[in-house]
């Protein structure tokens, strides 16, 4: 069988059904964007907090290491609202680790929330190859933008009525993200821990019950789970602590010491680094303000009132007050070049599918629509 070509991969025009995780605070780089898709997968850049001209700078970066296709991934769906007590209270509580770094209490004043039209508008005035999203939909009017331009749009969903909102938006593929997943949860409807579900449940059930091609991702660190999530009828796989470790990764050197350290219980969910819940290693900031995440402001709020606080520490080194993205897979990361980990995966999957026609079919058949589309949205929240 041949396991590499999928509707994903000849969709985008990329050797491998390999997807790298969109990543920010520093991992995700257009050198690892450009690296992976060098290699025949496909690069991502993370671009829910750049600016309209960051963006097109970012893009242009990426293009002048590659000619291969690579994806921008967006935040879809409302930004927080601006609420100054909880700001406040976050600055009181985010003063005393801006202190320990030598900071001044807080910034007088917020950054502007990029706008995602204006995001929008530079990912289709550059032809990106793919566009993916997380925290919703973007709305049909985007979306015929995007189909219009011959961009592919790739949507996040955590449990099975999102996949079913995102297959009736039209979307082309959804990542199936398992509660293993390190970063953002990409959570839309319901509470945080509606969307907790494995990758080997998810896969299977959005593979039966949804038309659109599912890619999976959590967990996946080696041909092992490439392979694994194949048989399971997803057509690709992303993974992004998989390349944490990269030199190619802009993760500071004392990050990727600690991923290697880790376990499988070394990480923890926490909404202290972004105001939107998020799969961490384990580090002294997120233990210390988990009894106060209810009074912080939401995303991409927090963000900006703790981004210059993560600069600080990576300067100085300081692990425990770093926003340190992290799946439960960390401690299977490798010190190895993109380039060289993909190479030895694909010999992985080969490997182990040479003899098996399981990954050429979906295992499970479709019926034309399952029982929960019929729930009501709002029971969930």
């Amino acid at each position: 069988m041949n396991w590499s070509t999928t509707v994903l991969t000849e969709r985008l025009g990329i050797r491998y059904p390999i997807i790298q995780a969109p990543m920010t605070s520093g991992p995700g780089t257009p050198q690892l964007a450009a690296a992976v898709a060098n290699a025949g997968g496909l690069g991502a850049l993370a671009a829910s907090h750049l600016q309209p001209e960051q963006l097109q700078q970012a893009i242009a970066e990426t293009r002048a290491l590659t000619d291969r296709p690579f994806a921008v991934n967006l935040a879809t769906g409302i930004p927080a609202k601006i609420d100054l007590d909880r700001i406040a209270r976050a600055r009181t509580l985010l003063a005393p680790y801006r202190a320990e770094l030598g900071l001044p209490p807080g910034p007088t004043a917020l950054r502007e929330v990029p706008d995602f039209v204006e995001q929008l508008d530079v990912v289709i005035s550059e032809q990106v190859a793919a566009l993916s999203f997380i925290f919703g939909v973007p709305d049909a009017v985007c979306l015929d933008l995007l189909r219009d331009a011959g961009i592919a749009t790739i949507g996040t969903a955590t449990h099975l009525l999102e996949a079913i909102v995102l297959e009736e938006s039209g979307v082309d593929f959804i990542v199936a993200q398992g509660a293993e997943a390190g970063g953002h949860r990409g959570t839309f409807i319901g509470h945080p821990e509606q969307g907790l579900v494995g990758t080997l449940t998810l896969v299977p059930l959005l593979t039966k019950h949804v038309q659109v091609p599912i890619i999976a991702a959590g967990g996946i660190m080696d041909g092992r789970g490439i392979a694994a999530v194949r048989v399971l009828g997803a057509v690709g796989a992303q993974m992004g602590t998989a390349f944490l470790a990269c030199p190619e990764s802009g993760a500071h050197p004392a990050y990727k010491a600690l991923l290697s350290q880790g376990s499988e219980i070394a990480t923890t969910l926490s909404r202290v680094f972004t105001g939107r819940y998020g799969r961490v290693l384990r580090n002294r900031l997120a233990d210390e303000m988990r009894a106060h995440e209810t009074e912080l402001p939401g995303f991409p709020l927090q963000f900006f009132l703790t981004q210059e606080l993560g600069r600080a520490a990576a300067e100085q080194g300081v692990t425990d007050l770093m926003p340190l993205w992290a799946g439960q897979g960390c401690h299977l990361c490798e010190s190895r070049p993109a380039a060289d980990l993909i190479a030895t995966w694909v010999q992985q999957v080969t490997a182990l599918l040479a003899d098996s026609p399981a990954a050429e079919r979906s295992p499970c058949p479709k019926p034309d629509r399952p029982t929960q589309e019929i729930v009501d949205p709002a029971s969930f929240i």
